[in-house]
């Protein structure tokens, strides 16, 4: 698999979590220095507890060393229930200053039934801009 197509997978506390990231050339500008990225992200629950995730939390890092870090609650607005054997699936997408760079963190979960708290490690996904790879 190209660096292109790959999928970064993390399983933590039964919570699987893939992205596959994209570079997006048509909303990007490399002359000004834009280069703008989306990822799918997919979360399947291979535990036997219903889980809700409640928050994200997203370090963002470019090869000028331009760091940042999100925070917040849910994904995309939400903050989906996970049965047992359930996938949500989301796209979002991330800006850059220079042409690779990378992103990690961690999702914070509660279990339903006894409303203990968990993180889940996000994997770390490398974002290249299609040129980078010729």
């Amino acid at each position: 698999m190209t660096e292109k197509n790959k999928i970064y997978t993390a399983i933590t506390e039964m919570i699987s979590i893939s992205v596959q990231p994209k570079y997006e050339a048509e909303e990007s500008n490399p002359a000004i220095g834009k280069f703008i990225y989306s990822y799918q992200v997919t979360i399947e629950n291979t535990g036997m507890n219903k889980v809700r995730l409640l928050s994200r939390h997203w370090y963002i890092v470019d090869s000028i060393q331009i760091r940042r870090e999100v925070k917040g609650d849910g994904v995309i607005g939400k903050q989906p229930v996970l049965d047992p054997g359930s996938v949500f699936q989301y796209m979002s997408w991330c800006p850059l200053n220079s042409p690779i760079g990378k992103m990690y963190g961690n999702y914070t979960f509660e279990r339903i039934e006894d409303k203990t708290t968990f993180e889940v490690t996000v994997p770390e996904f490398l974002l290249v801009s299609d040129f980078k790879l010729n």
